[in-house]
């Protein structure tokens, strides 16, 4: 038996792999989601010696989310923290130009796919003893500030962050605690567009600071550290020179 077991989600790449390697540093035994098996068998061999286990999982489907959570309590009899990272983008396309079906594949995995991992969650820590754990969903400062071009994206961390807010007080009565993160320009695969220059609010185009993807990992595990009677209910982690605050 771990004395404490992870899932996170778009463990495969990036944050999510950053995440999975601070958590298991910190001895976390750690089960690894994702829809690429060669990224999570990646994560895996660079977190040796520690506890992993490898889960390839669409978090859009209700049945492979289900087998996810099934196959983490089969393996270590419990579910202590999940970090809901998994994430999708559309092409930074005029709102008008957008295919309908783009916007769908966002809302499916940046917004069902977080609250299946949710529902799921609350299934498995309600009945385990001892009882609860933590949630931990990966935000987005897009929720606070969007670019342009960026509506899926926006509005599904916008509606991440209510959907953290309601299981908060939804989980209070099983001891479960539930927070966010919200980053800003993790030098990713995903960021990796930002040396070349972005789109700006004022149209221009502008290369933006990144910073160590690391430091969100970092992040990740102090929120999980703490006890259960204690909550980072929001953290903003972003490089320091990013134009988020004021006006550029």
């Amino acid at each position: 038996m771990a004395e404490r077991v992870a899932i996170v989600t778009g463990a495969g790449t990036g944050v999510g792999r950053a995440a999975a390697l601070a958590l298991a540093k910190d001895g976390w035994a750690v089960v690894l989601a994702g829809r690429r098996r060669e990224g999570l068998e990646e994560t895996a061999k660079s977190a040796a010696p520690a506890k992993t286990l490898v889960v390839p999982t669409d978090v859009a489907k209700p049945d492979e989310v289900k087998a996810l959570f099934a196959a983490a309590v089969k393996q270590w009899g419990r579910v202590d923290l999940v970090f809901n990272n998994a994430g999708l983008n559309a092409p930074g396309v005029p709102l008008e130009e957008l295919p309908v079906e783009k916007w769908q594949q966002v809302v499916d995995v940046n917004l069902t796919g977080v609250f299946l991992c949710t529902q799921e969650a609350f299934r498995v820590m309600k009945d385990q003893t001892p009882r609860g754990g933590r949630i931990i969903n990966n935000g987005s400062i897009s929720a606070h500030a969007p670019r342009p071009d960026s509506s899926p994206y926006t509005a599904t961390k916008h509606a991440v962050l209510g959907l953290t807010k309601a299981s908060a007080l939804d989980g209070r009565k099983y001891d479960i605690a539930v927070c966010q993160i919200d980053i800003g320009n993790a030098a990713t695969e995903m960021t990796e567009r930002m040396k070349a220059g972005v789109k700006q609010a004022d149209g221009r185009i502008a290369e933006e600071p990144r910073m160590d993807v690391a430091h969100v990992g970092h992040a990740v595990a102090h929120m999980a550290s703490l006890p259960l009677e204690a909550n980072v209910q929001f953290m903003t982690v972003m490089a320091t020179k990013m134009p988020f605050l004021g006006r550029g």
